[in-house]
């Protein structure tokens, strides 16, 4: 059999020649694959300009290889079967009535639709990375804040668009007679998400009275946290025990919340309790030496220090301390207190006296 022959064999009504188009093209489109997603790839990343750079190549081709070679891949596959035809005996259905030829074309264009709308999400979050980078290198905070937010808007508008794309493209679905049956069962959806609404009501609340912004140490719902992030239905909050608090954005708004970042100076107030033991003169002394101590400390507001003698405790006599620290940065405001817990210490042990803890006295009468 000579190779014309063997070529134009025929089997289930396609040539040899056919079936081999159609391996070539398959093959050379998982070859190839890389090397021309890497090239469509450069296209769109040129497309976004210097700002791009920020990011760096290497991040965008991470973001975008998966979509990108997906679609090569489907693509390579639609052109391989165009080298193929249904044998006429099977006598399928004409790709508009249902059957196996509308199913598959349904199908591809399902497959085709999904992996474009992959795509784009994957560019909007290359794009909101470079806007967050460009965010974090202002002092404005508030735009940290909305950076994120405007992200997870875009990001819903392309899962929208894909969705009525597919409807419409796809399943051919009059979008138009759909939006007006929505727009007649609106009551009805409003009532069953109306948790949703007023979280996503909420989250524009935040945005326009500005209770916190990104950053904020903020204090709700019995938790203490950095504000992380405000999204469409909750806010994230990264508590000192470095766990994550989310909390839905009607209580950050309708709840009582303590903005910490907001103060200008955060205040420290706690007892100390000397032994009993303890001399008229040496508290005395012990109570000024503390106070001028704190006052001149370099972190403190100056004349903010408030030392007294308070109360006769059950195992102590109880010293009052108060005093204000210039800053509310968290990090200060905990070295600070250590370093004055230090200098108390050596002032109470310098003036011959101790820190008193629980004891019990029992006097026995003979």
């Amino acid at each position: 059999m000579s190779l014309n022959e063997f070529l134009t064999t025929i089997y289930f009504e396609n040539s040899v020649k056919a079936y081999l188009f159609f391996g070539v093209i398959l093959l050379l489109g998982v070859l190839f694959k890389r090397l021309i997603s890497k090239y469509l790839g450069g296209i769109l990343f040129r497309l976004l300009g210097k700002s791009a750079n920020e990011i760096g190549r290497p991040v965008f081709d991470e973001r975008l290889r998966k979509p990108l070679n997906s679609l090569i891949i489907l693509g390579a596959l639609y052109l391989a079967a165009q080298q193929l035809q249904f044998p006429a005996s099977w006598e399928l259905a004409a790709v508009e009535d249902f059957g196996l030829r509308m199913f598959l074309a349904k199908a591809f264009s399902l497959c085709y639709a999904y992996l474009i709308f992959w795509l784009l999400l994957r560019f909007v979050d290359f794009v909101g990375e470079i806007m967050v980078l460009r965010a974090a290198k202002t002092d404005n905070k508030m735009d940290d804040q909305i950076v994120p937010f405007a992200v997870e808007i875009a990001k819903v508008l392309v899962v929208i668009l894909g969705g009525l794309t597919i409807l419409s493209s796809v399943f051919d679905v009059n979008v138009a007679a759909l939006a007006t049956g929505l727009g007649i069962g609106g009551i009805a959806i409003a009532m069953a998400s109306k948790e949703s609404l007023e979280n996503l009501l909420g989250s524009f609340t935040i945005f326009l009275d500005k209770p916190f912004t990104y950053g904020d140490i903020v204090t709700v719902n019995g938790y203490t946290g950095v504000v992380e992030k405000v999204g469409f239905r909750s806010t994230r909050i990264r508590t000192f025990d470095k766990s994550i608090v989310t909390v839905p954005n009607k209580n950050m708004v309708n709840a009582e919340l303590d903005n910490l970042g907001m103060r200008p100076i955060r205040r420290v107030k706690f007892n100390i309790g000397l032994v009993y033991g303890t001399k008229v003169a040496q508290i005395k002394k012990i109570v000024e030496e503390l106070e001028t101590m704190i006052n001149a400390h370099p972190d403190t507001t100056e004349d903010g220090a408030r030392v007294r003698f308070e109360a006769f405790g059950n195992s102590s006599l109880d010293l009052l301390v108060l005093y204000y620290v210039n800053s509310p940065d968290w990090e200060l405001l905990i070295n600070t207190r250590q370093d004055i817990n230090y200098r108390i210490i050596e002032i109470v042990q310098q003036h011959g006296s101790d820190f008193a803890f629980p004891t019990t006295s029992v006097h026995i009468e003979k």
